[in-house]
């Protein structure tokens, strides 16, 4: 008697691991999509297809603040297991994620993907890690612990950067510590009079001070947004790729001059080195 024959939905690449689907739950453990795990795989393509063209000749890939590995993984899959080169590692602080995502990758044959236990900010001193990367990712890296895996890719001289920051807190914090004073010096404080403006403009004014950081380093900026992202109210993309060793200065300059006009000089060590 011949073996049924299971058709695939359509959305999954032949190539693509079902057992890795599975466990990424995109998959049921029949092998069928609801409309939730459809929605999902259907951002993860959106978000890889940015990615894909970064990975030509690619050594190592870091992936900071990577939880449950979920995009290493897909990335591997995707596009790396059919290469002989190519490493992903994942950072990440929780033990018990790193040990289950370690296991996975033994189980699944995906030899050239390695976890640590750290956080983004111990990377920066990590010597477990290579003295130079390829790409860096921060994926949903809460507030500041994305400003860390920038200072990571620069410190480790990255030829591509992919950030998608969330819940940036420290600029709306320092615009809120100045909120009455600045009421009294300029109109331009009702940019953050109202709480919820407060929180936007900083976060706003946080990938703008990222961006010009990246720029001063000699890297070519492209910002956009990942659409159907549910995660926070705006998914922002950034990618960087180096382009020069020569430092911007007239991107330091412009950052410089926005600390100074929304009185954010205490974090000038945060957005310009």
């Amino acid at each position: 008697m011949s073996k049924k024959t299971v058709s695939l939905p359509p959305e999954i690449r032949p190539e693509q691991s079902l057992e890795l689907l599975k466990e990424l739950h995109i998959l049921t453990r029949d092998g069928k999509l609801n409309q939730d795990s459809r929605r999902k795989l259907k951002q993860v393509y959106h978000l890889a297809q940015f990615i894909e063209p970064l990975l030509n000749d690619l050594e190592t890939l870091v992936d900071h603040g990577a939880g449950k590995s979920y995009l290493g993984f897909i990335l591997y899959d995707l596009f790396l297991k059919s290469r002989p080169t190519g490493t992903v590692i994942g950072i990440e602080h929780r033990a018990q994620l790193v040990e289950k995502s370690q296991e996975l990758a033994s189980r699944l044959g995906f030899p050239r993907m390695h976890f640590l236990a750290c956080t983004v900010e111990e990377s920066l001193h990590s010597t477990a890690l290579p003295a130079r990367v390829d790409v860096v990712t921060a994926l949903h890296a809460c507030d500041t612990a994305t400003d860390d895996a920038i200072r990571f890719a620069l410190q480790r001289q990255a030829h591509h950067i992919v950030l998608v920051p969330c819940c940036q807190a420290e600029v709306a914090a320092t615009l809120r510590a100045g909120k009455a004073a600045a009421l009294a010096q300029t109109p331009l404080a009702e940019l953050w009079r109202h709480p919820i403006h407060t929180r936007e403009l900083g976060s706003h004014l946080t990938n703008v001070l990222r961006c010009l950081l990246l720029e001063a380093h000699g890297y070519a900026v492209t910002v956009t947004e990942l659409v159907g992202w549910e995660h926070s109210m705006k998914n922002e993309l950034i990618i960087a790729s180096r382009r020069s060793d020569k430092p911007r200065q007239n991107a330091r300059q412009r950052a410089e001059a926005i600390l100074r006009e929304f009185k954010l000089e205490a974090l000038t060590a945060r957005f310009i080195y």
